[in-house]
């Protein structure tokens, strides 16, 4: 062994041993508000402080997802860009042995373990396609804010990641538990062996497929990191934009069905990494009230062909994510609809103001001269925080016609109105114009002469 690596093999045994025992001691202690922002922030805080050793992976995974980007073409050498499959092999030896180990630690201190296996009513399809889902997003998140070019030398990767757990544990994790690493489901699945044994290598398969797939779309999505020069194609920015999209809206979906204790933290931990990872492809706008209102700000950030291109795209992953939640819950949906004891007229109120203050946070720091270069998707991610607990009691706190469409179309199946999704995208279109409209006076300094006079 390479004396010179060791202290990288150190790093993923202590960065995975900290989080499997973090998750183990969440659940024994029984904690359903916070056990999911515990593990998010166990990981946020072990890649701050080992990033620099190892590269921070804690996850097979994870590491899978280096070692195929590294393979397709993105051959930097080193940790931070990418893994050889020597490297990749190691790691994932050192975070499994970790994961037990650590299952063991947590098992001894509370002189008690759980079982890992699909919630109650759910099966191996519901609790695999969770698996693949959110493992997805939590390699993709990786690889764009870690080895994407674009990317390089910011201080928000471990944030992005870190929150992608936030995002997946209080939706996704009411099916399948939310393991997402296959270090975890080792590690819960060998320490309760006496109360059975399977369901650890089932969601291996499903973790590493969802790995698999992210290298394969983070090759789409980042061009330049394989070698094409040029900007940014549509493709590649419409891809960003189904994802980014998709993934919020499976989540508002998820968190809703399940009942989840953090809901509104859930979905804004959503968008805030889809926007860290695919902020600097597509712009993440991954709303069309957005778009709309970036549009109308002017300045030529966004030609009028990729403004219909973005919002088709948004639309229909909102579709595809609202049949994925419902199906994955067996055919239930939920309402879009103004809150008991309030009509359309608040809905109106409510979804135009909070999207407005969503569109309008979004001109102010990420269409500016000098935007934001660390915190542009915390300040955008919080404005669904904001929203959703302040306005989610009025009108539902949709924020987005893609969110909207989405409800209303998987609803249909259980005799719900669709035309309710066109009055929320007419409220929301509303507030992305009043968004735009304001910018345009606050910040006069944004425009030239020549845009000026056509304001």
């Amino acid at each position: 062994m390479d004396a010179e690596a060791v202290p990288k093999y150190v790093a993923e045994f202590v960065g995975t041993y900290m989080l499997v025992f973090t998750v183990g001691c969440n659940v024994l202690s029984g904690s359903p508000v916070w056990a999911g922002t515990s593990i998010g922030c166990v990981l946020m805080v072990m890649i701050y402080a080992l990033g620099g050793v190892s590269g921070a992976n804690f996850n097979p995974a994870v590491s899978l997802a280096l070692g195929i980007s590294r393979a397709l073409g993105n051959r930097k050498g080193d940790a931070a860009k990418g893994l050889d499959w020597v490297t990749m092999g190691i790691y994932i030896a050192v975070q499994l042995i970790a994961g037990v180990l650590a299952a063991l630690s947590y098992g001894a201190l509370f002189y008690n373990v759980f079982n890992l296996q699909p919630a109650s009513g759910f099966g191996w399809w519901e609790a695999g396609l969770a698996e693949f889902l959110y493992t997805f997003m939590l390699c993709f998140v990786v690889l764009n804010v870690a080895t994407a070019n674009k990317n390089e030398d910011n201080q928000f990767y471990g944030l992005a990641i870190g929150f992608v757990i936030i995002a997946g544990a209080y939706g996704a994790g009411a099916i399948s538990g939310g393991c997402f690493n296959p270090a975890v489901a080792l590690g819960i699945d060998l320490s309760s062996a006496g109360l059975g044994f399977k369901w650890g290598f089932i969601y291996w398969i499903f973790e590493f497929l969802g790995a698999a797939v992210a290298a394969g779309l983070f090759r789409v999505c980042r061009p330049e990191n394989f070698g094409v020069e040029g900007e940014t194609p549509l493709v590649a920015k419409l891809v960003s934009e189904f994802l980014g999209t998709f993934f919020l809206v499976l989540t508002v979906g998820l968190n809703v069905l399940a009942n989840s204790p953090a809901p509104v933290w859930s979905i804004a931990a959503s968008l805030m990494c889809m926007i860290y990872a695919l902020g600097n492809c597509s712009g993440g706008h991954f709303n069309p009230a957005v778009t709309f209102a970036i549009f109308l700000r002017g300045g030529d950030l966004i030609k009028p062909v990729e403004v219909a291109a973005y919002m088709g795209t948004q639309i229909f992953a909102g579709i595809v994510a609202a049949f994925t939640y419902a199906s994955m819950h067996h055919g239930k949906s939920f309402a879009l609809e103004p809150g008991k004891g309030f009509n359309f007229g608040h809905a109106a109120a409510a979804e135009i103001i909070a999207t407005f203050t969503l569109c309008f946070v979004v001109l102010s720091v990420a269409t500016i001269k000098s935007p934001l270069d660390q915190y542009f998707g915390l300040a955008i991610g919080s404005c669904v925080t904001t929203g959703g607990y302040a306005i989610g009691a009025v009108s539902g706190g949709s924020l987005n016609p893609a969110v909207s469409f989405g409800i209303s179309s998987s609803h249909i199946l259980n005799g719900g109105h669709f035309y309710n999704c066109l009055i929320y995208t007419v409220f929301e279109l509303i507030g992305g114009a009043l968004a735009a409209g304001l910018f345009r006076v606050v910040r006069p300094g944004e425009y030239s002469a020549k845009d000026a006079a056509q304001v």
